[in-house]
């Protein structure tokens, strides 16, 4: 009987690379404080797991003519918003490095429970594979 990793992980694998994905843009942010214009993004985490989970449980959006746009793959720049800041500042500049800094910091210990997790779920196929 083969092992299908999708029904074995869940919605976990598809959770930490939205994790990634969400770190990339919040040290994105980070690194552009000081730029004049720039304005911070972020992910909906929400938007990204529910489309996660309607492609795993096969009821996903179908595109039936070229010009519709693709909504299959999660972590697509779709679901990368523009964050209203609580108090913007003078050169349009929306980052608040502190909250940013929250932020990260909150995603980085979702990322490592998330890998904790999958790593659990890996070492319990591996003793049902050896037997144990």
């Amino acid at each position: 009987m083969a092992i299908s990793f999708d029904n074995a992980l869940g919605i976990h694998e598809h959770a930490l690379q939205a994790r990634v994905k969400r770190a990339e843009v919040l040290a994105n942010n980070l690194a552009n404080a000081d730029t004049p214009g720039y304005k911070a993004r972020d992910i909906d985490f929400q938007a990204m797991m529910q489309k996660a989970q309607n492609s795993m449980s096969g009821f996903n959006m179908s595109t039936t003519n070229s010009g519709h746009m693709d909504t299959s793959s999660p972590g697509a720049d779709g679901d990368l918003l523009y964050r209203t800041p609580n108090q913007p500042s003078i050169d349009g500049n929306t980052v608040e490095a502190q909250s940013e800094q929250t932020r990260f910091m909150r995603n980085a210990m979702d990322y490592q429970a998330s890998f904790e997790f999958l790593s659990s779920k890996f070492a319990g196929l591996k003793k049902a594979l050896k037997g144990e």
